[in-house]
């Protein structure tokens, strides 16, 4: 246990970041799964530029590896061109 009050905030605030960036975390991949299930090319149009912003803000964030953002994002482009 924690004997520093600085610590025990520390503790408090890792555990909210926490779950913030697990919904967001969350949320991107609902979206991504959502994105790659649609067949109509106006709507996957519509969807990818919110999906890519979601992505960069995760990677901003460092919620995920920048890398894996630009992977994801290259693989959604590529899905939705094919359309």
């Amino acid at each position: 246990m924690a004997n520093h009050k600085s610590a025990l905030k520390r503790i408090r605030s890792n555990e909210a970041k926490r779950v913030v960036n697990r919904y967001q975390h969350k949320t991107t991949r609902n979206a991504i799964k959502k994105l790659r299930e649609l067949t109509d090319k106006k709507e996957a149009e519509a969807l990818f530029p919110q999906v890519v912003s979601m992505l960069d803000k995760l990677a901003k964030k460092n919620i995920i590896h920048a890398n894996k953002a630009a992977n994801l994002k290259s693989g959604l482009a590529k899905h939705v061109a094919a359309l």
